[in-house]
């Protein structure tokens, strides 16, 4: 049964090839099939860029501007919007993983 992504487990990558191996023993019914997956340092920055997403957007739903404060509040809102687009450009997942 695959590992849930709460348990991260260990294995060794090559430093010039990129291979992953993570020796488990073998019950005799072994067949290869080719997975997909990401550092977990990468899924941890992930995860902590969608909680800074959805703060924004609480943030944006729950607030109601003072009498001729909108433009600023709204500034601000597209600011820190930049901010983390900025940050996201680099998980370009727009783009299928090809075989």
């Amino acid at each position: 049964m695959p590992n849930q992504i709460e348990d991260p487990f260990k294995a060794w990558e090559c430093t010039g090839c990129g291979r992953i191996e993570a020796p488990q023993p073998c019950l005799g019914i072994c067949q290869d099939r080719a997975v997909e997956l990401v550092h977990a340092e990468a899924y941890r920055q992930l995860q902590d860029d969608n909680a800074r997403m959805r703060e924004l957007i609480l943030r944006l739903a729950g607030t109601s501007p003072r009498e001729g404060q909108w433009e600023a509040g709204y500034r601000a809102v597209q600011a820190r919007a930049a901010e983390l687009l900025e940050r996201l450009e680099r998980y370009d997942v727009s783009e299928p993983v090809s075989e």
